[in-house]
């Protein structure tokens, strides 16, 4: 028998409620004028079920946020990285498209930069972890695995900015091929050095 703790159903569809319901009212009002009674009412939960599992409304949106970018991550194709599409950028932004009115309503609320800020640093540790996993030959010529995991996430996110800043003029696919474009050459670079270095040994 498996010692591992299966997930709580009934927890998991009451935080995507409640998560889902702060979404619609962040496209409806500012972030700073919606009250959690709103959310609970909008997520039709009880009081005293969204302080079971959050602090308060920032503590909900944070944690929704974090969990969007822990399932991103672990979707990422290491193996394929630096010579193909390995991070699933035309799926983030297809179904950040389809999220365009919540995020000119996070624009409203002036809480777009923290929210791509955080992203950028949430998601640089989650990649440096999987690239750290992987290479294991530290040498002073080679960009250390922190360093290129925060290009890769920052690369990301400015790109995901400018995108959705700019009324989305390319398609998600596209943007796919211009990340990657411009991202593997680097990552490849990196992957080649260690290679090397480790064969010189």
């Amino acid at each position: 028998m498996s010692g591992k703790k299966k997930p709580d159903r009934r927890a998991q569809r009451t935080r995507h409620q409640l998560g889902h319901a702060l979404v619609e009212l962040v496209k409806e009002k500012r972030f700073d004028d919606i009250t959690v009674q709103e959310v609970i009412d909008r997520a039709d939960v009880g009081r005293s079920t969204f302080y079971t599992h959050f602090r308060d409304k920032e503590d909900l949106f944070q944690k929704d946020w974090e969990q969007f970018l822990d399932a991103l991550a672990q979707h990422i194709e290491w193996d394929k990285a630096g010579s193909s599409s390995f991070i699933p950028v035309a799926h983030l932004f297809a179904h950040l498209q389809d999220y365009h009115r919540f995020y000119k309503g996070l624009e409203r609320s002036r809480k777009a930069d923290a929210v791509f800020k955080h992203g950028v640093a949430y998601l640089s540790a989650k990649i440096d972890e999987a690239l750290a996993a992987r290479l294991t030959n530290r040498t002073a010529a080679a960009v250390p695995s922190a360093v290129l995991a925060n290009f890769i996430s920052n690369q990301l996110f400015a790109q995901l900015q400018w995108w959705l800043d700019h009324g989305m003029p390319y398609s998600p696919e596209r943007m796919d091929e211009i990340f990657h474009g411009l991202v593997n050459p680097t990552v490849q670079s990196q992957l080649s050095q260690r290679a090397t270095n480790n064969h010189a040994r």
